[in-house]
């Protein structure tokens, strides 16, 4: 689907009067950061490229599209003309999706003829703002639960069938294992996992019929839900189909689900009822609005819980709902010259840093050490002992994607690497240790006289 039209308004009406002024040739970069990441972490994922690059590639106005406005009677024959023939001419400029970014870094430029780069706003910072808040509250959630089994459950508390579908993609990049969203598994190749809810245990007249009608039909990956009714009695039941498949002595791949109460003593229950009756490779799986705080809890409390199932709190991201990157013009090219641009505001947390720039990630014993923020023109400083890498790679020149994208499992070994690139003080739930971001000389000179100038 084409979705050239979803854009604020404004952008449109700009645009118009940019092409009014016959200005709407002029080359602009305009740079996308966040400032600040969610849930106070000191880091978060980039995560949202690959939507962003096939959106670019069907950037066009159809027929219908170009009626459409027509008939709002705000733009006349000569621009809606224009508009019918526009594409992506320009570059693109972006970090890598899963890697780790820091608030107030240029995570991605457009450089394009003011009229493109402007239409192209609102879908970026849609795309962006999403997956990378799930991309990071996914990452929080792995990095608390290690090695555990995590399944993304998300997609009925999802704000709509997108947000489902690219939160479970950002989930997967950010560590999780596999999703209950069928369609992400066939779009994006995503392990899918699923297995019974409630309602089949209270379509059998009791529940121990209900497991053996499953078994039945399922039986290298059992995972039996047993708190439909009581969970006491539910593991009971599970215990007597498992014995019936004779699942201690085989090797069935088998579980058993607890979605309500105190998961950290029931959990300890259900573990020691299984291993007392020999099913010690009896895996538990727990849900029920789940998180990364509650996770630390159980785990701390030695819960003997194999896999976490987790829904709402992920999907939608409860407790820091918000990314908030944004999109600022930071220079405009005049007879082949980048000329700096700013935005100046009463609150210095909103002072833009003007120019393009590169950003430059030194390591040292592979651990991140720092970012330099280099004016795009400058050398890049070599420190003894220290390796570096430039962020940003080419995605589009010319209006020609040049970039070839890696596939999903791939990003999501790459998230994996640039997070253990980060010293543990960094990634920390609770007050983590803020990571280094140094700003050129040159850079600094060129805000403060583009302050005191203005």
């Amino acid at each position: 689907m084409n979705f050239s039209l979803l854009c604020d308004f404004y952008e449109l009406s700009m645009a118009y009067a940019y092409f009014k002024q016959n200005m709407h040739k002029q080359v602009v970069y305009f740079e996308v950061f966040f400032r600040k990441a969610p849930d106070n972490a000191s880091y978060a994922i980039f995560c949202g490229l690959e939507q962003i690059i096939n959106h670019i590639k069907k950037f066009s106005f159809s027929k219908s599209d170009i009626k459409y406005l027509k008939n709002t009677k705000k733009f006349d024959d000569d621009f809606l003309n224009y508009l019918s023939t526009l594409s992506f001419s320009g570059d693109l400029f972006s970090v890598k999706e899963g890697e780790c970014v820091f608030a107030s870094e240029p995570l991605m430029y457009i450089k394009a003829p003011i009229i493109e780069a402007l239409l192209l706003e609102t879908f970026i910072l849609l795309t962006l703002n999403h997956q990378c808040l799930i991309a990071t509250k996914a990452n929080r959630i792995k990095q608390i639960a290690k090695e555990k089994t995590l399944l993304e459950f998300g997609s009925r508390r999802a704000h709509g069938e997108n947000a489902a579908l690219n939160g479970a993609r950002a989930a997967f990049i950010g560590g999780f294992h596999a999703s209950a969203c069928t369609l992400a598994g066939k779009n994006f190749k995503i392990p899918i996992s699923g297995t019974m809810s409630h309602a089949w245990i209270q379509m059998f007249d009791d529940e121990l019929s209900a497991f053996r009608a499953y078994c039945q039909i399922y039986k290298d990956n059992i995972s039996l839900l047993i708190d439909t009714y009581d969970y006491k009695k539910g593991i009971e039941n599970a215990i007597l189909i498992f014995k019936e498949l004779n699942a201690q002595d085989s090797m069935l791949n088998y579980s058993v689900r607890i979605d309500s109460g105190d998961l950290l003593e029931i959990s300890k229950f259900l573990r020691k009822k299984l291993d007392f009756v020999g099913l010690k490779n009896c895996k538990i799986i727990a849900s029920n609005a789940l998180d990364e705080i509650i996770i630390e809890k159980l785990l701390k409390n030695k819960a003997p819980i194999d896999a976490f199932g987790i829904g709402e709190k992920l999907i939608t991201s409860a407790s820091s709902p918000i990314f908030g990157a944004v999109y600022k013009l930071v220079a405009i090219e005049k007879n082949n010259q980048i000329i700096p641009k700013i935005k100046i505001s009463a609150s210095s947390s909103k002072t833009t840093l003007p120019h393009f720039k590169k950003l430059i990630r030194y390591y040292k014993n592979k651990k991140a050490n720092f970012d330099i923020l280099y004016t795009c023109d400058e050398n890049v400083k070599n420190y003894q002992g220290y390796t570096y890498k430039n962020l940003h790679e080419i995605i589009f020149k010319n209006g020609n994607l040049i970039y070839k994208k890696p596939n999903l499992k791939n990003t999501q070994i790459y998230c994996k690497n640039s997070v253990l690139s980060l010293e543990q003080k960094i990634k920390q739930l609770h007050n983590p240790s803020i990571y280094k971001i140094k700003i050129s000389k040159k850079l600094q000179n060129l805000q403060k006289n583009y302050l005191e100038k203005n």
